[in-house]
């Protein structure tokens, strides 16, 4: 699975988001920091849903199985 970044020159620097992921977005000073500062928020963003979803499951029968999206 691939996601789509897209970063913009701004007068502070640069902001970015993706594409596929809605709330993540971030900016930086430099493109390298705008870049680093958007890995790090996917990755809190994607695990914050893991616990919700943990929250919303937790006592209840469910069936866990990993999903491969196809290249897009």
């Amino acid at each position: 699975m691939h996601l789509t970044a897209v970063f913009q020159k701004v007068p502070e620097g640069y902001i970015g988001f993706v594409e596929e992921l809605p709330g993540a977005n971030t900016q930086g000073a430099t493109l390298e920091e705008a870049r680093e500062n958007l890995n790090e928020a996917v990755e809190l963003i994607l695990e914050a849903n893991r616990s919700l979803a943990e929250e919303t499951i937790q006592g209840k029968e469910v069936i866990r199985e990993r999903m491969l999206l196809p290249a897009g």
